[in-house]
């Protein structure tokens, strides 16, 4: 089966083809962000064997609902007849099942996929819907060994506790699930290419990628013959601009009670290198309990925000950054604005900014460690395991010691540790004394404070490559450009 319509997603491909290829029906969630692609990677994939498909209505009754349903099933049976409104979704379910058994297919043993998308939405108050699904998955299409059940939403939070973590009925019965992400780099050159966009670097692509990061619907806005800052002037600092008002709609769509999310996400926004839990909780005069784990839990899992351990720390010492490209641009530079409209050429005059030079920073950091795997790779260490964290020693207030802040160290399993340091620059990047005093710092407080007794190499990450003089021999630098990203 050909996807050719399908960017990317490689290892979502496979988990759907295995559902097709499995001799058991199959119970599959897709959830992520709103604007991910969910929808479009279900339609294509199962493109042909997709036999009934419903999309909930925001806001609507149960009563609409079941009208939609309908609608939907009148759609799937493409007879022109209207079958009767069902009076519950447990009578819905009930049509559904009568539908599939009068289908061709269903006496021939080929998969056929009943697809319920943006399934939050169908799931009204005191509509019994949860149920009516757990039945239908469990009374009819388990006992089967044709069905591929997909169900697919976009408000995360219901996602993650009502199906993917569901405690209730549902819980252990879903076969597979996809946490649909943004494109990373490669991806998104790919997506832009396939839209014509083929004029733009590298160097460019990665400018656009800091402000809107790899989502698909925010990529499609993107027109041929512009620069990366008409580009972003023209989505995010016109009052027409597609994404100027997007942010507050994101996360309401996605999370309810948003508000502390937010507020999180914002906190995370002015602290480039991360914040631990009790730091936001301090922050935020916030209580630690249930209900906060949940919304940390959800923000990660959504694709906002990420925690790592530094490195010789525990579990709880985890540090928590925003990594969402969409959430930091717009905290540093749309929100500021509030309703004023900045006229064109804004985003080119801001980019000799100290702000600009510490966001850019921020971001182009973020990017690097989600590219993990292409910076091993470019390492020639692919195949060789290794722990990824940042770390950092602060000494007391009254020592005459010097502190140090590694970004990302790369621990191998072949006793060496890449120090990387990232980059973004518009062009090469020149190492001069300062820099090389503070990075045989940051090796010797390393040294003292971990007593590490491995190699240790200098792995710097920039947008056109090191210059090459002194420092860069004495320190034995590895190079690596953002084309090795790609």
């Amino acid at each position: 089966m050909a996807h050719s319509n399908i960017i990317g997603r490689q290892p979502e491909k496979k988990i759907l083809q295995q559902a097709m290829d499995s001799p058991e029906s199959e119970f599959i969630a897709v959830y992520g962000r709103r604007r991910i692609g969910k929808t479009f990677l279900v339609r294509e994939f199962f493109e042909g064997n997709i036999i009934f498909e419903i999309i909930g209505i925001l806001n609507a009754s149960l009563g609409s609902q079941l009208e939609n349903f309908t609608d939907s099933l009148e759609k799937s049976a493409g007879l022109g007849i209207k079958p009767k409104i069902p009076s519950s979704w447990k009578e819905a379910f009930l049509q559904i099942e009568q539908f599939i058994d009068s289908k061709p297919e269903s006496k021939a043993g080929a998969k056929m996929v009943v697809f319920l998308d943006e399934l939050p939405w169908l799931n009204t108050s005191r509509s019994n819907f949860l149920p009516a699904l757990q039945h239908f998955w469990n009374n009819y299409c388990s006992k089967r060994k044709d069905i591929i059940l997909v169900v697919c939403g976009s408000a995360a939070s219901w996602m993650i506790h009502q199906i993917v973590r569901s405690k209730g009925g549902l819980h252990n019965r879903l076969t597979r699930q996809i946490r649909l992400l943004p494109f990373n780099l490669a991806e998104t050159k790919q997506y832009l290419q396939s839209k014509n966009i083929t004029a733009l670097n590298n160097y460019s692509i990665v400018q656009i990628y800091m402000a809107l990061g790899g989502v698909p619907f925010y990529l499609s806005k993107v027109e041929p013959g512009k620069s990366p800052a008409q580009i972003i002037d023209s989505l995010c600092f016109t009052d027409s601009g597609a994404l100027r008002f997007e942010y507050d709609q994101l996360y309401r769509s996605l999370f309810e009670n948003s508000d502390l999310h937010m507020k999180i996400v914002e906190l995370l926004s002015k602290k480039r290198k991360g914040n631990t839990r009790s730091e936001i909780l301090e922050n935020l005069k916030a209580k630690s309990g249930g209900t906060f784990s949940k919304i940390m839990e959800e923000l990660e899992e959504s694709g906002f925000i990420t925690s790592q351990v530094p490195f010789g720390k525990k579990a709880n010492d985890a540090l928590y950054r925003l990594t969402d490209e969409f959430s930091l641009f717009h905290l540093h530079w749309i929100k500021p604005l509030g309703k004023q409209n900045p006229g064109n050429g804004y985003w080119l005059t801001r980019q000799t900014d100290q702000k600009f030079k510490s966001w850019s920073g921020y971001s182009f950091e973020g990017i690097c460690i989600k590219h993990i795997n292409e910076l091993k790779n470019a390492l020639g260490i692919a195949k060789v395991s290794s722990v990824e964290s940042p770390w950092r020693y602060l000494p007391s207030k009254n020592s005459d010691e010097k502190g140090a802040q590694i970004d990302l160290l790369i621990d191998r399993a072949d006793s060496t540790i890449n120090l990387c340091e990232m980059k973004f620059y518009n062009s090469e990047f020149s190492i001069d004394a300062g820099y090389a005093t503070s990075i045989r710092n940051k090796i010797k407080v390393f040294k003292e404070q971990t007593a590490i007794r491995k190699n240790l190499f200098i792995t710097i990450i920039t947008t056109f490559g090191t210059v090459q003089n002194s420092y860069t021999n004495e320190l034995e630098i590895i190079d690596i450009k953002i084309d090795e990203l790609f």
